[in-house]
């Protein structure tokens, strides 16, 4: 009987191991998006897509997106991968179910994270273009000292 209950406890934790990676799994979804749209995105994980595309990325490591479009500066933008309030839960939730093993798993396969900012927008700037003009100030009015 011992070793009955001991099998199904050591079952249980391999099979309860690593929630965050059966719920969140190791890929996300994530949105680019640009104006103006059918800009080239070419991220340095070596992923491209036109805009405005739908990924399905590893959640972990973090990445660069290079935007590219005729007639516009080319924008490079950071992709950071954290943990995220979902990845905590998943993650406590492990630690009290599936053990150490779980734990370890989710740590280092990235299912604890959540790639931020999602969904990515840019605005390209077109080339040579001016830069926002600056708030406009009125000359001062001369003041009036009353005549004495």
């Amino acid at each position: 009987m011992r070793l009955v209950t001991i099998g199904s406890l050591a079952a249980a934790c391999v099979l309860l191991s690593a929630c965050a990676t059966v719920t969140r799994g190791t890929r996300q979804t994530f949105k680019i998006d640009s104006t103006p749209t059918e800009a080239k995105v070419e991220l340095s994980i070596g992923e491209t897509c036109i805009t405005p595309c739908v990924l399905k990325l590893k959640r972990r490591p973090g990445f660069t997106a290079t935007f590219t479009k005729e007639g516009f500066e080319s924008q490079t933008v950071k992709i950071d991968s954290e943990i995220h309030g979902g990845g905590v839960a998943a993650g406590a939730g492990n630690l009290l179910l599936g053990g150490i093993v779980g734990g370890i798993v989710d740590g280092t396969n990235g299912s604890l994270n959540s790639l931020s900012p999602n969904p990515l927008t840019v605005t390209l700037i077109p080339v040579g273009g001016a830069p926002a003009p600056a708030a406009a100030v009125a000359p001062a009015e001369p003041v009036s000292t009353g005549g004495r």
